[in-house]
Formats: C-alpha cells, sequence, structure tokens
C-alpha cells in the first residue's frame, strides 16, 4: 500500500540532504546521534576490520546497527546498499565479496555519494560503484543483486513500502535483504508524521 503521509517529501529530501552533507563535510561536529569508529564498536562490527579502514572511510559512518551481523557476504556476490552514505559499509562488503563480486552504493546526498567514491578510491576497491538515487526508484537492473543491505535509511523513506518494493525489484531469486533500522512499535500520530524535525531527528 503507498503512503498515505502528508508531507512535501522535496522539503523533506532536501532536509536530510542537508544534515547528512555536515555529516559528509563535518563529521566531528557532534550531531543528535553518534557517528564514526566510537559508533561502530558500539553497533558490534569487528575491530579488526574498522581497525583496517582510514579515518577517512569510516568518520562520517551514522548507521543504527550492523547489517553483516545477519552474515557475512560470500566471495562474488553482487551486492546494493541502500543509502550508502560515505560507503562504510559498501566498503566492508566490497572487500567481502572480492574481485568476482560487485557492490553497488545508492544514496540521494551528492555529497556523501562524493566521499564514497574517493574512499573506494582510497582503498582501491574497483569493484564498488556509488549511484545518485533514490531508494523508492533505483537506478538497478531487475534481478541483478544477491544481497541488499541497508542501515538506518529505510526509517528515513516516507513511503516504505515503494523502497521494500524495489529491493525485491532487484533481487535475484533467492536473493536476501540484509538490513538495520529503526522500528517504531507504536502508532505515530499525523502531526508527528507531517513534522520533518522529527524525521531528521
Amino acid at each position: 500500500m503507498a503512503s498515505t503521509v502528508a508531507l512535501d517529501r522535496a522539503l523533506l529530501r532536501s532536509a536530510i540532504q542537508d544534515e547528512y552533507t555536515e555529516v559528509a563535510a563535518c563529521p566531528w561536529k557532534g550531531f543528535h546521534f553518534h557517528t564514526g569508529r566510537f559508533l561502530a564498536g558500539r553497533l558490534g562490527y569487528p575491530a579488526e576490520r574498522v581497525a583496517a579502514l582510514p579515518d577517512r572511510a569510516v568518520e562520517s559512518f551514522a548507521g543504527v546497527g550492523n547489517p553483516f551481523s545477519w552474515g557475512d557476504l560470500a566471495p562474488g556476490e553482487h551486492v546494493l546498499d541502500l543509502g550508502s552514505g560515505a560507503g562504510f559499509d559498501a566498503l566492508l562488503a566490497a572487500r567481502m565479496v572480492g574481485r568476482a563480486g560487485h557492490v553497488l552504493g545508492i544514496d540521494m546526498t551528492p555529497a556523501m555519494v562524493a566521499k564514497a567514491r574517493a574512499n573506494a578510491e582510497l582503498l582501491g576497491l574497483a569493484n564498488a560503484e556509488f549511484r545518485e538515487g533514490y531508494l523508492e526508484s533505483l537506478p538497478v537492473a531487475d534481478a541483478s543483486i544477491d544481497v541488499v543491505i541497508s542501515n538506518g535509511v529505510i526509517n528515513l523513506c516516507p513511503d516504505k513500502a515503494a523502497a521494500l518494493a524495489e529491493a525485491f525489484r532487484v533481487l535475484r531469486p533467492g536473493g536476501r535483504l540484509q538490513i538495520a533500522d529503526i522500528v517504531v512499535g507504536l502508532a505515530v500520530p499525523e502531526e508527528a508524521k507531517q513534522d520533518i524535525a522529527l524525521w531528521t531527528g
């Protein structure tokens, strides 16, 4: 079912982009959420994997969980990272799948896409690619992905059903989702749904 939230989606997307442009440029600034190595440790990422990445590749990480807690990726798999940010999860994924695999990150914030591309180049990961796009209309071919990962981004989509439908569209038969996100277990008042400050906060 399509979302019925009465919300200016262009304004919401602009507010989210503004927030995460700052996370890309000034991750040490201090936000209402944690970032970087501290957060990765708190969320249970293996210390040796995080330590193997340079600061630039970790500093703008702002997830809510660890999508790899559902299991590591296999060599040769094709992976899609929804809302890839500066590329932290995508870079870890690219190392897991190896040269025979491929990781594609999609993010709607140009500053994050640019930083993710620079991070992949810094690490020499030719199997990691990043594109601008929206989760509700992915620039990805049908049935082309083995694993869809995401970390704290679907909750920012006003039409979550469309985002999940797109994820299923691009998955190959037998493919899987490995998602970490925030779920609200209680009904959200209509006025709260329309408050962009609550979406970004």
